[in-house]
């Protein structure tokens, strides 16, 4: 049986781990989910490494919602390199899902992209172990998770 894990920090205002995982639920079988709740977004590439060497996912999905300060977009640039270490040390996908808290307008609009952004890329992970087929019918369309899709040009 497959395993999807799934990384997210106590950092976020939002559950977004929560809402992957229901997510996955609706999307799919054929698996199981192994969740690993750390402190903030720089602890994610470990959290990502141990759901794939300790806990045998074959996929991660790694949520974190860094803050609008300076330093915020830093520690998010540190952890997505970390990130990418990851996957290049294991040869898995760790697809990244961050929602900086300067994205949104408001509260209820950083509630709404977190829980939508979360939950399509739970989607487009399912897809990449069980229907990669999907992502390459895709392929081009310009399609963003949260806000509005972009299209393709031309």
């Amino acid at each position: 049986m497959k395993r999807i894990g799934v990384a997210d920090t106590t950092f976020a205002r939002v559950d977004m781990g929560g809402s992957a995982v229901d997510e996955l639920k609706r999307t799919g079988t054929g698996f199981k989910v192994e969740r690993y709740t750390v402190p903030g977004v720089k602890d994610l590439p470990v959290a990502a490494k141990k759901l794939i060497e300790e806990r045998g996912c074959d996929i991660v999905i790694a949520l974190g919602m860094p803050g609008p300060e300076q330093i915020d977009k830093m520690c998010a640039h540190e952890a997505s390199t970390g990130l990418i270490q990851v996957q290049l040390m294991t040869s898995r996908h760790i697809i990244e899902v961050f929602v900086h808290e300067d994205e949104a307008k408001d509260a209820k609009q950083l509630a709404w992209l977190a829980e939508r952004r979360a939950r399509e890329h739970a989607v487009n992970a399912y897809d990449l172990l069980f229907r990669p087929e999907r992502l390459e019918k895709n392929a081009g369309k310009g399609l963003r998770q949260g806000f509005k899709d972009a299209g393709p040009v031309g």
